[in-house]
Parts: structure tokens; C-alpha cells; sequence
């Protein structure tokens, strides 16, 4: 009776099957939600969170700049100053393990391994961490910083 051995074997790859895919869509039920708790938070909400967090890392020199309607990349710029490689680094560790916690938010991050720039896009705020040698050569703020009428 090769048959009924057949058929009791596909009713258990069945079972098998379904609930994995039971598994897989309560998964993707979880990400969903984290991923529209991230969505949710307005690009003012994580600003503010990313300067609390540059304060209370004791980030010197922190600059906001309004990038809306001047380019599509992100609302806000914010560049801070550390005063060694290794608070560049630490700032920005933490900056990235806060969003995270707070928002669910992935931040994809450039430079923590040199600790002298530490670029940090969150999507709606991008954030420069800079030793203050590398800022003054680099000078983003000239670029970004509407200019002043003469």
C-alpha cells in the first residue's frame, strides 16, 4: 500500500507548511508594526531626539540646518563636533542605538570605524559627526547654511 504511506506523508508536509507560514505571517505582522511606528515619527519628532541625544553626549558645537524645499535627501541637516576620535565614535553609537530604541528607526551609518566624520542617515535628518579638524577643513555649514543677502 505505497499509497496511503504517500498520502499520510503530503498531510504532514501540509501541517508542516501551514504552520510555518502561520510563523512567517505573524513575523511580518511584528516588522510591520515596528516599521509604522518608525514611519509615524515626524522628521521634527526625530530631530528632537537627535539633539537631546548629541546634548546629553555632551556633542559640542551642534548646527541644525532646514534642508525643506532646498533638497529632497532629508528636512534636516545636523552637524556636532567631539572632541576626539573616540568620542566622534561614542556619539554616534549611541545617536544610532537611541533611534533604534525610541523609533524602531535603522539608521545607516558611514565612518564609525575612523571615528573622525561619522555620517548618520535616518532617513528625514541627516547627521555629520566630526572631530573639529576634519569639520573645519570640510566646512559643510558654508555650503549648507542659506547665505546672506549683501
Amino acid at each position: 500500500m505505497p499509497g496511503a504511506g504517500a498520502c499520510r506523508r503530503v498531510v504532514k508536509e501540509d501541517d508542516v507548511l501551514s504552520q510555518h507560514a502561520e510563523t512567517v505571517d505573524m513575523t511580518a505582522a511584528r516588522h510591520a508594526g515596528a516599521e509604522s511606528a518608525a514611519d509615524n515619527a515626524t522628521s521634527k519628532q526625530l530631530l528632537d531626539e537627535i539633539l537631546d541625544s548629541l546634548a546629553s553626549d555632551k556633542a559640542e558645537d551642534v548646527v541644525t540646518i532646514d534642508l525643506r524645499g532646498r533638497t529632497e535627501l532629508a528636512d534636516h541637516m545636523v552637524i556636532a563636533s567631539g572632541r576626539s576620535t573616540r568620542q566622534v565614535a561614542a556619539i554616534s553609537e549611541k545617536l544610532v542605538d537611541r533611534l533604534k530604541q525610541e523609533f524602531g528607526r535603522l539608521s545607516k551609518v558611514e565612518g564609525k570605524d575612523a571615528g573622525d566624520w561619522v555620517l548618520i542617515d535616518t532617513g528625514d535628518v541627516i547627521v555629520h559627526v566630526f572631530r573639529p579638524e576634519v569639520r573645519e577643513f570640510y566646512a559643510l555649514e558654508k555650503m549648507w547654511l542659506p547665505t546672506e543677502p549683501r
